[in-house]
């Protein structure tokens, strides 16, 4: 697998790794993004090699790296360690749940001095097992999201019998866009969930770059709209 596939010329790099979570088999994704002056940021990193800091640093400086939700933080230490000079942004709750992981900020519905004018963002909020910071990158129209929707296909490699079992025979998300069980389990608040995607709905994206699955790069709002019927439709 290569190092970094560029995606969009230039500007966003993505990296997908092996992932076993819970008996199952599957696909992760890295996204590596140039801001102005060469600065990168990591969002949702992966084990930091050798060969991938290398790929990293042939592109820029490091100097953000980013737990954008409540199960994407377990690379942060070796993202931090390959990187030190660099800041780490997390989602809120990562600090309960890994209380001696280190992090300068936290994540919210504004983005930060370093990533403003690059990128918009909000707290997915209404959830009670699983919150996300979705980011929007504006010069590319590109949505980036890791738990907000998973995307698993027939197309899809490295998905074990186990996952495809659960997500054919349970909670039916196999060649349909859905959240991830979490979030489907999880609606506790559907008006703060619905205001939330409502705002990201408000975004110009025409692609959307997801943790898990196949990447959405045609149709992408509609794609949205029906994976988030759920919590849109509560009224």
């Amino acid at each position: 697998m290569a190092e970094l596939a560029e995606f969009i010329p230039g500007q966003i790099w993505l990296k997908e790794y092996s992932v076993h979570y819970a008996g199952c088999d599957f696909n992760a994704r890295m996204t590596v993004v140039r801001l102005p002056g060469s600065r990168l940021m990591l969002h949702s990193p992966c084990e930091i090699e050798d060969s991938t800091k290398a790929a990293i640093s042939a592109l820029g400086d490091v100097k953000y790296i980013v737990a954008p939700g409540s199960y994407h933080y377990f690379h942060i230490p070796s993202a931090q360690a390959a990187f030190p000079n660099a800041e780490t942004y997390i989602c809120p709750g990562i600090e309960r749940k890994r209380p001696e992981l280190n992090f300068d900020w936290f994540l919210g519905s504004r983005p930060p001095d370093a990533w403003e004018g690059t990128f918009d963002q909000v707290l997915v909020r209404g959830n009670k097992y699983i919150w996300e910071v979705a980011l929007f990158h504006t010069p590319s129209r590109t949505l980036l999201l890791v738990d907000l929707i998973e995307n698993i296909t027939d197309a899809t490699p490295n998905v074990n019998w186990q996952l495809k079992l659960w997500w054919k025979a349970v909670f039916h998300m196999w060649n349909h866009p859905k959240p991830a069980p979490e979030y489907q389990l999880g609606w506790k608040d559907k008006t703060a969930a619905r205001k939330s995607l409502e705002r990201i709905l408000q975004w110009d994206f025409e692609r959307i770059v997801i943790a898990h699955g196949d990447l959405i790069e045609t149709d992408a709002k509609a794609t949205a709209l029906e994976a988030w019927k759920v919590p849109l439709d509560d009224q």
